[in-house]
């Protein structure tokens, strides 16, 4: 295994833009995507990275974007098939690059929950809704919903996402939009959730993020990931509670066990939380795709 941890990218001599995971490369009318380790949590970059974590999400991205078919705008995953000039260095870019098309990019996160989790269990607990959608009494942490729900929220370039309600969003992006993304959004969950089931694993909710291209909508980012999901192993499953997870879930708890205050800057991870996150995320990516990683 190569322990070595890729924190940021340089690409000369293209513009960047830094997310808080993605080094965005801008060449023209593409984008260059490169997914580094870093790990974020409670809206904060960790200074510890996770090995291969960028090569996880960016190779289970490409799987889910073949295995969908649904129209997306990726380029091609193979740094070497890609026109970049001969003095940049490929190596810290392999595995972990995706190269896209240029999209007008939907301002909305299309959250899709099939459980009872997270932002969405605190709010059930409150109006016994989320986002507008009411929900029956009486359920309990990680439920089953008797069908997922769509729940959108506002994209935020900083600091956290705002859940918003489907009138909210219709008036963000139009009636007709938001009824197509509301659509597509529950499809392709529902493949996908299927598709996680029959390997073993739970997709309790997702999101995903869409752009236009001469009026057509598309898939773009990332596309069911450990970063953009929640994955429960189904054989551990047992409402009432928090649930095991491949996410990294792994990491936030262990940042509320550490005392750290959230306002000031996170601690660094200790090494033992670095391989058992690393090692999770790896566990999803064979799980679901049935294929090895190929840099163990």
């Amino acid at each position: 295994m190569d322990n070595s941890v890729v924190l940021e990218t340089s690409l000369s001599p293209y513009p960047v833009r830094r997310g808080k995971v993605r080094d965005i490369y801008d060449l023209g009318d593409q984008l260059l995507l490169v997914s580094t380790d870093r790990i974020s949590a409670f809206d904060w970059v960790l200074p510890t990275g996770i090995p291969d974590k960028g090569r996880i999400l960016t190779q289970q991205s490409a799987f889910w974007f073949d295995w969908l078919k649904e129209p997306n705008h990726l380029l091609t995953a193979d740094v070497d098939a890609m026109d970049l000039p001969a003095s940049v260095d490929r190596g810290p870019l392999t595995g972990r690059s995706m190269l896209v098309r240029k999209t007008q990019v939907v301002p909305i996160e299309c959250v899709v929950r099939g459980y009872l989790s997270g932002s969405g269990w605190r709010e059930y607990q409150d109006s016994l809704s989320v986002c507008g959608v009411p929900l029956p009494s009486g359920l309990v942490e990680s439920d089953r919903l008797s069908e997922p729900i769509f729940t959108p929220a506002t994209k935020a370039e900083a600091g956290h996402d705002e859940n918003i309600s489907f009138e909210r969003m219709v008036e963000i992006v139009g009636s007709e939009v938001a009824e197509e993304l509301r659509r597509r959004s529950l499809a392709i969950y529902l493949r996908g959730a299927e598709l996680a089931r029959q390997k073993g694993v739970i997709i309790a909710d997702t999101k995903f993020e869409f752009g236009m291209i001469d009026e057509e909508l598309i898939l773009i980012d990332e596309v069911l990931t450990p970063d953009s999901s929640r994955f429960w192993p189904a054989a551990d499953y047992a409402p009432g509670s928090g649930q095991p997870s491949f996410d990294k879930q792994f990491v936030r708890d262990w940042l509320i066990e550490s005392g750290w205050d959230r306002n000031s800057p996170p601690p660094a991870l200790p090494a033992e939380v670095v391989a058992k996150t690393r090692e999770k995320y790896v566990e999803a990516y064979e799980r679901v795709t049935g294929l090895d990683f190929a840099w163990k």
